[in-house]
């Protein structure tokens, strides 16, 4: 069941990117994020009201209730960190660096949570990580800077910080239910990312986006809570070093609707990348 919530989750995460890039093109890519956690948000509060499980709150343990809100804040460094990365190095090195999230969480997942060290979960774990790389290819919209390898150092953090918000996820979710979790670490996540519109001033932006663009903006953020519910819940009953990984096949799903919803031109490594990245994926589901 882990399995087929976490290929949801990467099923709708793939329709995220989709719907943003058909009707929201002209909207910065921070503001659309934080628009989107505000859908999030709702929706986990919705289906938290259904399941009554709002009322529980009280009963979660302290312990839980901070790995729950510190996995959040997690997500939030590894924003703050991946987009510092990009603003002063190579799009093209700073992606690579960061997916390395997929090979961490996976060393995590047995260093810290004794999850076993399964051959076909590390083979296909490598896997995924190289098809990631050659998927990623060579960027041509390089942003250039001199001087300093800062980036990378930022880079990194943006990644473990990646990976350690399934492993935070995982510890807090142990005697709670996947939604609430899901509820109450979306909040911390909206702060920040509306935290980086303020700073960054891009909140001015919010009259220039039009009827169409906030349209495709909710349709996203709803296509953005269904793959975190379905991601969490996933977490919640199985492996992370198995789930992870797989909600990463979203990157294959979404070359896939480009293609043929876009009518985008695939170049070679994209099609040899994506073959890659399956055969991992199918590695960890067997």
């Amino acid at each position: 069941m882990s399995i087929v919530l976490a290929l949801l989750a990467a099923l709708f995460a793939s329709f995220t990117a989709i719907l943003a890039k058909v009707g929201i093109e002209n909207v910065n890519s921070n503001l659309a994020t934080a628009i989107r956690t505000i859908v999030v948000l709702i929706m986990a509060f919705i289906i938290v009201i259904i399941t009554g499980q709002l009322d529980t709150i009280p009963q979660i343990s302290t312990s839980a209730l901070w790995f729950i809100l510190l996995s959040g804040i997690s997500t939030g460094f590894s924003w703050l960190f991946f987009f510092k990365a990009l603003a002063i190095g190579d799009v093209s090195k700073v992606v690579p660096i960061d997916k390395s999230s997929v090979v961490l969480t996976i060393i995590f997942s047995i260093l810290l949570l004794g999850e076993p060290a399964e051959p076909l979960v590390m083979a296909g774990g490598a896997i995924i990580a190289i098809g990631t790389f050659i998927l990623i290819g060579k960027n041509e919209e390089k942003k250039r800077f001199s001087g300093s390898q800062r980036y990378i150092v930022y880079a990194i953090l943006a990644a473990i910080f990646a990976a350690l918000t399934s492993i935070l996820a995982k510890i807090g979710m142990e005697d709670v239910d996947s939604n609430l979790a899901t509820f109450l670490r979306t909040i911390v996540i909206l702060l920040f990312a509306w935290v980086i519109v303020f700073f960054q001033g891009t909140h001015k932006q919010l009259k220039s986006i039009s009827k169409k663009g906030y349209i495709f903006l909710v349709l996203s953020g709803v296509a953005t809570g269904l793959s975190w519910l379905c991601y969490f819940a996933a977490l919640a009953i199985g492996k992370v070093s198995v789930v992870a990984p797989i909600d990463k096949f979203s990157v294959v799903i979404t070359m896939v609707l480009g293609f043929t919803i876009l009518k985008e031109k695939a170049a070679k490594h994209t099609i040899i990348g994506g073959i890659v990245i399956t055969v991992g994926t199918i590695l960890l589901i067997l």
